[in-house]
This record gives structure tokens, sequence and C-alpha cells, in this order.
């Protein structure tokens, strides 16, 4: 198998990047393409074909009895909430099901109330019940640190020690990605020292630019089969560039955006349910009257 990858650059707006050469194995993959399509994310993107590449040459290598490296494939994502770290999480198993990495390829989201029991014993049996699900596929754990900020009496510890025990059990068939915002990440990782050398991967999600949300709201409109009008266009894309350069750290990126796109096509409905006559085109545009007004919008 003839691997060949070649990074180009893309200017700080580009949204897409080419991910590899046409003489890679890579367009082949569906998942990949997916990974492609994605708005922004570019060093993520990067990192995650290095890594898939990486895992395909080990996997010729070891057919051709050369000595091959371990496969630590373990990972930690940081970033703000709508930076896409689920979504490339969910991309990521489809991939390595894709190259034999793993057998199923699908994603198991979890949080600390789906590990951490009431009492002695149930943590660890809610830990296994949950590694179970994940065997084949990728275990998210989103906000991670949340299982070491309890007390002594606390059973968050004991589901770190319960993951990182299926870790070593299970190497070959799951992946575990530990997530949340980067400074607390940071911090449990620096709690917890036998935690970075099984997680050899840890990516950091910025925040989306202006463009990049002008763009995922764009693609967001398409999907779901509508069209702004110029006027529309121009009041969204000047409203996304004061709400990137305004927004706290935890206003949701990309999750504001869904949030305002849904709110519009609520309120374009709105407009148009009382005409006798809907027209496809009354049915598919959204004007720039049905832009919400940026307080109503949850972020």
């Amino acid at each position: 198998m003839e691997i060949s990858m070649k990074f180009m650059d893309a200017g700080p707006d580009s949204s897409q990047i080419p991910l590899y050469s046409n003489s890679s194995p890579f367009p082949k993959l569906e998942s990949i393409k997916k990974l492609e399509k994605l708005v922004g994310l570019n060093d993520v993107k990067k990192t995650i074909v290095e890594i898939t590449a990486y895992s395909l040459v080990q996997a010729k290598r070891n057919e051709l009895q050369l000595k091959v490296q371990p496969t630590v494939l373990h990972m930690i994502f940081k970033g703000n909430p709508g930076t896409g770290k689920t979504t490339v999480a969910r991309i990521l198993a489809r991939i390595l099901n894709d190259i034999g990495i793993l057998s199923k390829g699908h994603l198991v989201e979890v949080e600390r109330a789906d590990l951490v029991g009431e009492y002695i014993g149930h943590t660890a049996q809610k830990t296994r019940d949950m590694i179970k699900k994940s065997l084949g596929g990728v275990m998210f754990v989103d906000e991670a640190y949340s299982l070491a900020q309890g007390g002594e009496k606390d059973f968050g510890k004991e589901a770190i020690a319960s993951i990182v025990k299926a870790m070593e059990d299970y190497r070959d068939n799951l992946v575990v990605v530990l997530a949340g915002y980067s400074s607390e990440m940071d911090r449990f990782i620096r709690s917890n020292p036998g935690l970075r050398s099984r997680f050899p991967f840890q990516i950091d999600f910025k925040d989306y630019n202006s463009e990049e949300l002008f763009q995922i709201a764009l693609q967001m409109y398409k999907e779901r089969d509508y069209d702004l009008t110029g006027k529309c266009r121009w009041k969204l894309k000047n409203h996304l560039q004061e709400f990137a350069q305004d927004h706290h750290p935890y206003s949701g990126n990309a999750r504001y955006v869904r949030n305002l796109v849904e709110k519009s096509i609520r309120l374009q409905a709105l407009r148009i349910i009382d005409k006798k006559f809907l027209t496809r085109k009354d049915l598919i545009t959204i004007e720039d009257i049905d832009l919400p007004d940026p307080a109503t919008i949850q972020a």
C-alpha cells in the first residue's frame, strides 16, 4: 500500500483544506471525506490524518514482519463548547473502523453521571457497562475532569482507574477520548501524571473565527434546504463578526450558530404561515427579518 500525504498551506479563513495527495488511499474512505468537509479545524484534521496514516503504515509493517510500534490511539480533546469535539470523535470512530482498527466504529458519549455510582462497587459496575457498550468503537468522556474534582471519598477516581484498566485490557478494540475545556483538562492531566503517557495525542480545538461561523451557518441552511437573501447574508455575516469579537469562552461557537439557524427557521415559518398560497420560494427563503435578535439566542 503506497501512502503519500501532502499537506497544503491554507489561508486563515480557509474552511476546507486538502488532507492528502491523489496517490494516497485516503480518497477511498468516505469517513475521511466527511472529515475534510468540516468547516475550519485545519490543525485537528491534519492530526487525525497523520494518525490514520501512521496506523496504516504500522499495519503494513506488521504484514512484512518489520518492527512495529504499539498503536496507542487514546486521545484528549481540549476546547470550548461547540468547537467540533464530538463531531470529530464520531468521524474518528468511522475512520478507525474503515481502516480495520476498530470492529464497529461507533461512538458512545458518556459523562460523569454515566460512570460514577452512589455506593461502593456501583461505580466499577457502571463504568464496566459503559466500556462494554463502547467496545469496537470510541468511548467519548465529556467533561472528563469532573471525575477528579470530588474529595477523597468521591467515586470519580474509581471510574478513572476502571477506564485506565480497560484501555489496557481492550487496547486492540477500544479508543478512549477524554474531552473538556482546555484549562480544566490541563489541570486534570497534571493531577494524575499516569494519564499523560496513556493519552499520547492531545488535540486542541480552537474557537471558530467569524468567517468559519458564517460558513457553518450557510452549511446548516443548505442541509435543511433553505436559502438566504443577499440582505440576510449581509446581516448574518455582520452579526457573526460581532459575536466572534465579543463572545465569552463558554458561548457555544457552532452550537450558538445552530441555535440561531433553528430560531430563524421558526421565525420564517411564523412569517409565512398565514399566506394563502405558499410557493417553493416562500418555503425555502430566509429573509433578513427572520434573523432573531441576538439577545434571544441561547449560547
